[in-house]
């Protein structure tokens, strides 16, 4: 009875596997985006104030940054929780793909999440003439919040892993 039980609990890892199909859509979608928001740049650029074009382009970094943390909890969940991609003869074989463990990939995610905020407090710093001051104490304290979070968990897997 244990047996077949622990069989069928180790194969509803497969369960995870359209998540991550999911992901992969989500960054279609975020690839839409992208080029909307590049083709808008592109239209306007002759008549944008400096700012308002540092703006847009703080845009596609932050969408850019977006797709790199979805590749990287796409394929990396996927291998750490499903199955091992089978890459043999896969010229392009991403360096970091199977030595991130669930620990490393927690880490890179926060430190993600920082750079991904600091792109948002950054836009709204270059705006601040038309943002509420009250809004921006809280994209400060959000901010302060995600990397105090990163802080933490990097802090604790380092005394985890030095026992």
């Amino acid at each position: 009875m244990e047996k077949p039980l622990e069989q069928l609990l180790y194969r509803t890892r497969w369960l995870l596997a359209p998540i991550y199909l999911g992901l992969a859509f989500a960054l279609l979608a975020l690839i839409i985006k992208f080029f909307q928001e590049s083709f808008h740049l592109l239209i306007d650029v002759v008549h944008m104030s400096e700012a308002k074009m540092i703006l847009s382009l703080l845009t596609l970094i932050d969408l850019a940054m977006v797709g790199g943390l979805i590749v990287m909890v796409l394929m990396s969940g996927y291998e750490n929780f499903v199955s091992q991609l089978d890459l043999d003869g896969e010229k392009e074989k991403l360096s970091w793909l199977g030595k991130m463990d669930s620990s490393s990939l927690k880490g890179k995610i926060a430190a993600s999440i920082v750079a991904i905020s600091s792109i948002h407090l950054l836009k709204v710093f270059m705006n601040v003439q038309n943002t509420d001051e009250d809004k921006i104490y809280w994209y400060v304290v959000l901010h302060l919040t995600f990397v105090g979070s990163a802080f933490a968990m990097g802090f604790l897997d380092f005394k985890a892993k030095h026992k």
